[in-house]
Protein backbone atom coordinates (compact mmCIF):
# COMPACT_ATOMS: atom_id res chain seq x y z
CA UNK A 1 0.00 0.00 0.00
CA UNK A 2 1.20 3.80 -0.95
CA UNK A 3 1.02 6.17 1.36
CA UNK A 4 -1.44 8.68 1.44
CA UNK A 5 -1.44 12.57 3.36
CA UNK A 6 -4.64 14.16 4.09
CA UNK A 7 -5.46 17.82 5.33
CA UNK A 8 -8.78 19.37 6.66
CA UNK A 9 -9.65 23.00 6.17
CA UNK A 10 -9.71 23.09 10.45
CA UNK A 11 -6.11 22.32 10.12
CA UNK A 12 -6.07 18.91 10.80
CA UNK A 13 -3.05 16.77 8.66
CA UNK A 14 -2.73 12.95 8.73
CA UNK A 15 -0.77 10.47 7.15
CA UNK A 16 -2.41 6.66 6.32
CA UNK A 17 -2.14 4.03 3.75
CA UNK A 18 -4.17 3.84 0.52
CA UNK A 19 -6.19 1.82 -1.27
CA UNK A 20 -8.61 1.61 -4.60
CA UNK A 21 -7.17 4.69 -6.79
CA UNK A 22 -4.77 6.78 -6.26
CA UNK A 23 -4.24 10.38 -7.40
CA UNK A 24 -5.28 13.86 -5.51
CA UNK A 25 -8.24 14.98 -4.90
CA UNK A 26 -10.61 16.85 -2.82
CA UNK A 27 -14.19 16.89 -1.12
CA UNK A 28 -16.59 17.36 1.61
CA UNK A 29 -15.54 14.84 4.94
CA UNK A 30 -18.49 13.08 6.41
CA UNK A 31 -18.99 10.13 8.92
CA UNK A 32 -21.26 6.98 8.38
CA UNK A 33 -22.60 5.31 11.23
CA UNK A 34 -23.86 1.73 8.99
CA UNK A 35 -22.80 -1.66 10.36
CA UNK A 36 -23.21 -3.10 7.14
CA UNK A 37 -23.67 -2.67 3.75
CA UNK A 38 -20.49 -0.55 2.74
CA UNK A 39 -21.12 -1.95 -1.26
CA UNK A 40 -24.62 -0.09 -0.63
CA UNK A 41 -23.26 3.52 0.51
CA UNK A 42 -20.18 3.29 -2.19
CA UNK A 43 -22.48 3.08 -4.88
CA UNK A 44 -25.55 5.85 -3.66
CA UNK A 45 -25.13 8.52 -5.88
CA UNK A 46 -25.85 11.01 -2.81
CA UNK A 47 -22.37 10.76 -2.06
CA UNK A 48 -21.06 12.49 -5.05
CA UNK A 49 -18.04 14.70 -3.63
CA UNK A 50 -17.21 13.70 -0.56
CA UNK A 51 -15.50 11.66 1.33
CA UNK A 52 -16.89 9.29 3.56
CA UNK A 53 -15.40 8.20 6.95
CA UNK A 54 -16.81 4.38 8.36
CA UNK A 55 -17.40 4.28 12.33
CA UNK A 56 -17.50 0.64 11.17
CA UNK A 57 -13.56 -0.68 11.45
CA UNK A 58 -13.77 -3.68 9.69
CA UNK A 59 -14.30 -2.82 6.15
CA UNK A 60 -13.86 -4.81 2.66
CA UNK A 61 -14.40 -8.31 4.55
CA UNK A 62 -17.20 -9.30 2.20
CA UNK A 63 -16.40 -7.99 -0.98
CA UNK A 64 -18.70 -6.52 -3.77
CA UNK A 65 -21.18 -8.29 -6.16
CA UNK A 66 -23.38 -6.01 -9.29
CA UNK A 67 -26.72 -7.33 -7.28
CA UNK A 68 -26.01 -5.36 -4.29
CA UNK A 69 -24.90 -2.07 -6.04
CA UNK A 70 -27.07 0.77 -6.04
CA UNK A 71 -26.21 2.43 -8.89
CA UNK A 72 -23.74 1.84 -12.13
CA UNK A 73 -20.75 3.54 -10.23
CA UNK A 74 -19.22 3.96 -7.10
CA UNK A 75 -19.62 7.95 -6.61
CA UNK A 76 -17.83 9.05 -3.14
CA UNK A 77 -14.06 10.95 -3.79
CA UNK A 78 -12.88 8.41 -1.26
CA UNK A 79 -13.40 6.27 1.67
CA UNK A 80 -12.02 6.19 4.91
CA UNK A 81 -11.42 3.33 6.97
CA UNK A 82 -9.91 1.84 10.05
CA UNK A 83 -8.83 -1.07 8.72
CA UNK A 84 -9.22 -2.59 4.79
CA UNK A 85 -9.51 -6.33 4.68
CA UNK A 86 -8.40 -7.15 0.75
CA UNK A 87 -8.79 -11.04 1.65
CA UNK A 88 -12.55 -10.89 1.46
CA UNK A 89 -15.43 -14.30 2.34
CA UNK A 90 -18.75 -14.51 1.20
CA UNK A 91 -20.39 -16.48 -1.43
CA UNK A 92 -21.88 -13.55 -3.31
CA UNK A 93 -18.93 -11.46 -3.57
CA UNK A 94 -17.42 -11.51 -7.30
CA UNK A 95 -14.55 -8.90 -6.66
CA UNK A 96 -12.79 -7.01 -3.83
CA UNK A 97 -13.75 -3.59 -2.43
CA UNK A 98 -10.21 -2.28 -3.76
CA UNK A 99 -10.68 -3.43 -7.67
CA UNK A 100 -14.09 -1.62 -7.64
CA UNK A 101 -13.03 1.70 -6.17
CA UNK A 102 -9.98 1.25 -9.10
CA UNK A 103 -12.15 0.93 -11.33
CA UNK A 104 -14.24 3.93 -10.76
CA UNK A 105 -11.44 6.05 -9.54
CA UNK A 106 -12.42 6.68 -5.81
CA UNK A 107 -9.55 6.86 -3.29
CA UNK A 108 -9.55 4.00 -0.45
CA UNK A 109 -7.73 5.27 2.80
CA UNK A 110 -6.61 2.85 5.67
CA UNK A 111 -4.46 2.38 9.06
CA UNK A 112 -6.19 5.36 10.61
CA UNK A 113 -8.05 6.61 13.82
CA UNK A 114 -11.70 6.59 12.20
CA UNK A 115 -12.95 6.91 16.09
CA UNK A 116 -10.71 9.95 16.83
CA UNK A 117 -11.43 11.51 13.12
CA UNK A 118 -15.07 10.90 13.59
CA UNK A 119 -15.54 13.27 16.97
CA UNK A 120 -13.50 15.96 15.14
CA UNK A 121 -16.04 15.83 12.75
CA UNK A 122 -19.00 15.87 15.06
CA UNK A 123 -17.40 18.47 17.18
CA UNK A 124 -16.52 20.69 14.47
CA UNK A 125 -18.99 20.16 11.80
CA UNK A 126 -17.99 18.68 8.37
CA UNK A 127 -15.64 20.10 6.05
CA UNK A 128 -13.47 20.44 3.11
CA UNK A 129 -10.54 18.07 2.85
CA UNK A 130 -7.81 17.06 0.20
CA UNK A 131 -6.19 13.49 0.13
CA UNK A 132 -2.74 13.06 -1.94
CA UNK A 133 -0.55 9.84 -3.14
CA UNK A 134 1.25 12.41 -4.86
CA UNK A 135 1.99 15.48 -2.47
CA UNK A 136 3.21 15.32 1.23
CA UNK A 137 3.71 19.01 1.64
CA UNK A 138 1.26 20.16 4.05
CA UNK A 139 1.26 23.95 2.64
CA UNK A 140 0.96 22.73 -0.69
CA UNK A 141 -2.09 20.66 -0.08
CA UNK A 142 -3.68 23.52 2.48
CA UNK A 143 -3.15 26.04 -1.06
CA UNK A 144 -4.51 23.20 -3.13
CA UNK A 145 -8.02 23.33 -0.92
CA UNK A 146 -7.97 26.71 -0.40
CA UNK A 147 -8.48 26.93 -4.43
CA UNK A 148 -10.69 24.31 -4.63
CA UNK A 149 -14.71 25.00 -5.55
CA UNK A 150 -16.56 24.20 -2.47
CA UNK A 151 -19.09 20.87 -2.64
CA UNK A 152 -21.98 23.86 -2.49
CA UNK A 153 -20.60 25.38 -5.36
CA UNK A 154 -20.91 22.37 -7.74
CA UNK A 155 -23.77 20.70 -9.66
CA UNK A 156 -23.52 17.18 -9.09
CA UNK A 157 -26.44 16.50 -10.70
CA UNK A 158 -25.61 16.31 -14.09
CA UNK A 159 -22.98 13.75 -13.39
CA UNK A 160 -25.24 11.31 -11.35
CA UNK A 161 -29.03 11.62 -13.39
CA UNK A 162 -29.42 9.38 -16.37
CA UNK A 163 -28.70 10.71 -19.63
CA UNK A 164 -32.01 9.33 -21.47
CA UNK A 165 -35.43 8.21 -19.87
CA UNK A 166 -35.83 4.46 -19.34
CA UNK A 167 -38.22 2.04 -17.49
CA UNK A 168 -37.46 0.14 -14.65
CA UNK A 169 -39.16 -3.18 -14.24
CA UNK A 170 -37.57 -4.81 -10.98
CA UNK A 171 -38.97 -5.15 -7.81
CA UNK A 172 -37.33 -5.62 -4.69
CA UNK A 173 -34.44 -8.13 -3.70
CA UNK A 174 -35.62 -11.96 -2.08
CA UNK A 175 -32.96 -12.90 0.40
CA UNK A 176 -34.54 -15.90 1.21
CA UNK A 177 -33.97 -17.24 -2.65
CA UNK A 178 -31.04 -14.72 -3.69
CA UNK A 179 -33.01 -13.37 -6.90
CA UNK A 180 -35.04 -9.62 -7.40
CA UNK A 181 -38.92 -10.82 -7.08
CA UNK A 182 -41.09 -10.72 -10.11
CA UNK A 183 -43.39 -7.18 -10.02
CA UNK A 184 -46.76 -7.05 -9.57
CA UNK A 185 -49.09 -5.89 -11.96
CA UNK A 186 -48.84 -2.26 -12.03
CA UNK A 187 -52.31 -0.08 -11.25
CA UNK A 188 -50.92 3.33 -12.04
CA UNK A 189 -47.59 5.05 -14.03
CA UNK A 190 -45.24 7.68 -12.80
CA UNK A 191 -42.11 9.12 -14.13
CA UNK A 192 -39.04 9.07 -11.39
CA UNK A 193 -37.37 12.68 -11.60
CA UNK A 194 -33.37 11.36 -11.42
CA UNK A 195 -31.58 13.50 -9.42
CA UNK A 196 -29.26 10.44 -8.35
CA UNK A 197 -31.98 7.61 -7.47
CA UNK A 198 -30.88 4.28 -5.70
CA UNK A 199 -32.09 1.35 -7.34
CA UNK A 200 -33.89 -0.54 -4.02
CA UNK A 201 -36.00 3.54 -4.69
CA UNK A 202 -37.09 2.13 -8.08
CA UNK A 203 -37.91 -1.05 -7.12
CA UNK A 204 -40.04 -0.43 -4.35
CA UNK A 205 -42.10 1.77 -6.34
CA UNK A 206 -42.31 -1.33 -8.74
CA UNK A 207 -43.58 -3.43 -5.83
CA UNK A 208 -45.99 -0.74 -4.53
CA UNK A 209 -47.76 -1.79 -7.95
CA UNK A 210 -46.33 1.68 -10.10
CA UNK A 211 -45.33 1.31 -13.75
CA UNK A 212 -42.00 3.12 -13.14
CA UNK A 213 -40.12 5.36 -16.39
CA UNK A 214 -36.97 7.18 -15.35
CA UNK A 215 -36.33 10.89 -16.68
CA UNK A 216 -33.45 12.55 -16.61
CA UNK A 217 -32.76 16.04 -14.31
CA UNK A 218 -33.24 17.69 -17.93
CA UNK A 219 -36.90 16.81 -18.03
CA UNK A 220 -39.82 18.68 -19.63
CA UNK A 221 -42.18 19.63 -17.02
CA UNK A 222 -44.55 21.30 -19.51
CA UNK A 223 -44.43 17.67 -20.81
CA UNK A 224 -45.13 15.81 -17.54
CA UNK A 225 -47.91 18.04 -16.67
CA UNK A 226 -49.88 17.50 -20.85
CA UNK A 227 -49.09 13.56 -20.26
CA UNK A 228 -50.92 13.75 -17.09
CA UNK A 229 -53.64 15.62 -17.73
CA UNK A 230 -53.97 13.31 -20.75
CA UNK A 231 -53.61 10.71 -18.29
CA UNK A 232 -51.06 8.80 -19.49
CA UNK A 233 -49.43 9.08 -16.29
CA UNK A 234 -50.73 9.00 -12.69
CA UNK A 235 -47.95 10.99 -10.64
CA UNK A 236 -44.14 11.96 -9.70
CA UNK A 237 -41.50 10.90 -7.89
CA UNK A 238 -38.35 13.37 -7.11
CA UNK A 239 -35.59 11.20 -6.12
CA UNK A 240 -32.43 11.68 -3.53
CA UNK A 241 -29.24 12.84 -4.77
CA UNK A 242 -26.18 14.99 -3.96
CA UNK A 243 -25.08 18.33 -3.12
CA UNK A 244 -26.30 21.76 -2.23
CA UNK A 245 -29.95 21.84 -3.02
CA UNK A 246 -30.44 25.44 -3.28
CA UNK A 247 -27.87 25.87 -6.47
CA UNK A 248 -30.67 23.89 -8.45
CA UNK A 249 -32.54 26.92 -9.48
CA UNK A 250 -33.64 26.12 -12.67
CA UNK A 251 -35.16 22.67 -11.06
CA UNK A 252 -36.97 24.59 -8.82
CA UNK A 253 -38.56 26.30 -10.94
CA UNK A 254 -39.94 22.91 -12.82
CA UNK A 255 -40.82 22.02 -9.44
CA UNK A 256 -42.74 24.87 -8.93
CA UNK A 257 -45.08 24.36 -12.01
CA UNK A 258 -45.39 20.57 -10.97
CA UNK A 259 -46.78 22.02 -8.03
CA UNK A 260 -49.13 24.73 -9.60
CA UNK A 261 -50.41 21.26 -11.89
CA UNK A 262 -51.62 19.53 -8.95
CA UNK A 263 -49.49 16.61 -9.75
CA UNK A 264 -49.45 14.32 -6.96
CA UNK A 265 -45.69 13.95 -5.88
CA UNK A 266 -44.05 12.02 -2.82
CA UNK A 267 -39.83 13.14 -2.67
CA UNK A 268 -37.29 11.57 -0.86
CA UNK A 269 -34.10 13.15 0.85
CA UNK A 270 -33.30 15.88 -2.03
CA UNK A 271 -36.65 15.57 -3.66
CA UNK A 272 -38.16 16.45 -0.19
CA UNK A 273 -35.57 19.40 0.31
CA UNK A 274 -36.74 20.68 -3.14
CA UNK A 275 -40.19 20.29 -2.45
CA UNK A 276 -39.79 22.76 0.68
CA UNK A 277 -37.12 25.01 -1.78
CA UNK A 278 -40.22 25.04 -4.31
CA UNK A 279 -43.18 25.53 -2.29
CA UNK A 280 -41.03 28.82 -0.66
CA UNK A 281 -38.98 27.77 2.12
CA UNK A 282 -35.48 27.35 1.78
CA UNK A 283 -33.40 24.48 3.26
CA UNK A 284 -30.41 24.91 5.39
CA UNK A 285 -26.99 22.93 6.32
CA UNK A 286 -26.66 20.79 9.05
CA UNK A 287 -23.29 20.94 11.61
CA UNK A 288 -22.41 17.33 10.32
CA UNK A 289 -25.64 15.62 8.31
CA UNK A 290 -26.68 12.22 9.09
CA UNK A 291 -25.25 9.30 8.21
CA UNK A 292 -26.30 6.07 9.02
CA UNK A 293 -28.49 3.08 9.17
CA UNK A 294 -29.27 3.42 12.84
CA UNK A 295 -31.46 7.01 13.21
CA UNK A 296 -34.87 7.14 15.42
CA UNK A 297 -37.71 8.69 13.82
CA UNK A 298 -41.40 9.13 14.96
CA UNK A 299 -43.93 8.75 13.01
CA UNK A 300 -45.92 12.19 14.32
CA UNK A 301 -49.27 10.55 13.03
CA UNK A 302 -49.37 6.71 14.46
CA UNK A 303 -46.20 7.79 17.42
CA UNK A 304 -44.47 4.36 16.12
CA UNK A 305 -40.61 4.59 16.05
CA UNK A 306 -38.80 3.78 13.26
CA UNK A 307 -34.92 3.08 13.03
CA UNK A 308 -33.88 4.65 9.40
CA UNK A 309 -31.34 4.91 6.95
CA UNK A 310 -29.97 8.22 6.44
CA UNK A 311 -27.76 10.30 4.23
CA UNK A 312 -28.23 14.23 3.73
CA UNK A 313 -26.35 17.21 5.06
CA UNK A 314 -29.22 19.33 4.32
CA UNK A 315 -32.79 20.11 5.79
CA UNK A 316 -36.09 21.48 5.89
CA UNK A 317 -36.88 24.45 8.42
CA UNK A 318 -39.54 24.71 10.64
CA UNK A 319 -41.46 27.97 8.88
CA UNK A 320 -42.19 24.83 6.30
CA UNK A 321 -45.25 23.46 9.33
CA UNK A 322 -47.21 27.16 7.86
CA UNK A 323 -47.77 25.32 4.69
CA UNK A 324 -47.36 21.11 5.83
CA UNK A 325 -48.33 19.22 8.31
CA UNK A 326 -45.21 17.10 10.07
CA UNK A 327 -45.55 13.70 9.77
CA UNK A 328 -41.87 12.20 10.92
CA UNK A 329 -39.35 13.72 13.57
CA UNK A 330 -35.73 12.71 14.05
CA UNK A 331 -35.51 12.23 17.65
CA UNK A 332 -31.93 12.65 17.65
CA UNK A 333 -32.13 16.13 16.97
CA UNK A 334 -35.67 16.73 16.72
CA UNK A 335 -35.27 17.95 12.68
CA UNK A 336 -37.99 17.57 10.30
CA UNK A 337 -38.16 14.69 8.55
CA UNK A 338 -41.48 14.22 6.68
CA UNK A 339 -44.31 16.32 5.78
CA UNK A 340 -47.32 16.10 4.04
CA UNK A 341 -48.63 19.15 2.46
CA UNK A 342 -51.85 20.88 2.89
CA UNK A 343 -54.49 20.78 0.34
CA UNK A 344 -52.14 19.54 -1.87
CA UNK A 345 -51.58 15.80 -3.24
CA UNK A 346 -47.81 16.07 -2.15
CA UNK A 347 -45.73 14.63 0.55
CA UNK A 348 -42.08 13.66 1.50
CA UNK A 349 -40.02 12.06 4.04
CA UNK A 350 -35.87 13.03 4.56
CA UNK A 351 -34.96 9.43 5.57
CA UNK A 352 -34.62 6.92 2.78
CA UNK A 353 -37.61 3.93 3.64
CA UNK A 354 -35.59 1.89 0.87
CA UNK A 355 -32.43 1.18 2.80
CA UNK A 356 -30.18 -0.58 1.38
CA UNK A 357 -28.15 -0.35 3.55
CA UNK A 358 -30.39 0.08 7.16
CA UNK A 359 -33.66 -1.02 8.35
CA UNK A 360 -36.87 -1.67 6.57
CA UNK A 361 -38.71 -0.07 9.41
CA UNK A 362 -39.89 2.88 6.93
CA UNK A 363 -41.10 0.46 3.74
CA UNK A 364 -45.03 1.26 4.14
CA UNK A 365 -44.26 5.03 2.65
CA UNK A 366 -44.46 3.77 -0.88
CA UNK A 367 -47.50 1.99 -0.69
CA UNK A 368 -48.97 4.94 0.96
CA UNK A 369 -47.53 6.84 -2.25
CA UNK A 370 -49.60 4.02 -4.66
CA UNK A 371 -52.33 4.78 -2.72
CA UNK A 372 -51.99 8.56 -3.07
CA UNK A 373 -51.77 7.76 -6.87
CA UNK A 374 -54.83 5.77 -7.05
CA UNK A 375 -57.17 8.25 -5.07
CA UNK A 376 -56.04 10.78 -7.01
CA UNK A 377 -56.65 8.70 -10.74
CA UNK A 378 -60.10 7.79 -9.25
CA UNK A 379 -61.04 11.45 -8.73
CA UNK A 380 -60.11 11.96 -12.00
CA UNK A 381 -61.99 9.52 -13.53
Amino acid sequence: MKRVWIYLENGLFLEAKSFGAEGTKTGEIVFNTSMTGYEEIVTDPSYAGQFVTFTMPEIGNVGVNEEDMESKRAWPKGIIVRSYQKRYSNFRAQKALDEMLKEFDVMGICDIDTRALTKRIRDEGACMMIASTEIDDKEELARLLAAAPRIEEIDYIKAVSTKKPYRHTSATYDAKNFRYKEPPSAKAKIYVCDFGVKRNILNHLVEAGLEVEVLPHTFDEQQVIKEYKSGKIDGVFLSNGPGDPLILEEIHQKIQRLIEAKIPMFGICLGHQLLSIAHGYPTYKLKFGHHGGNHPVRNEQTKRVEITAQNHNYNVPAGIQTIAEVTHKNLFDGTIEGVRYKDEPIFSVQHHPEASPGPHDSAYIFEEFAKLILEQKEKRC
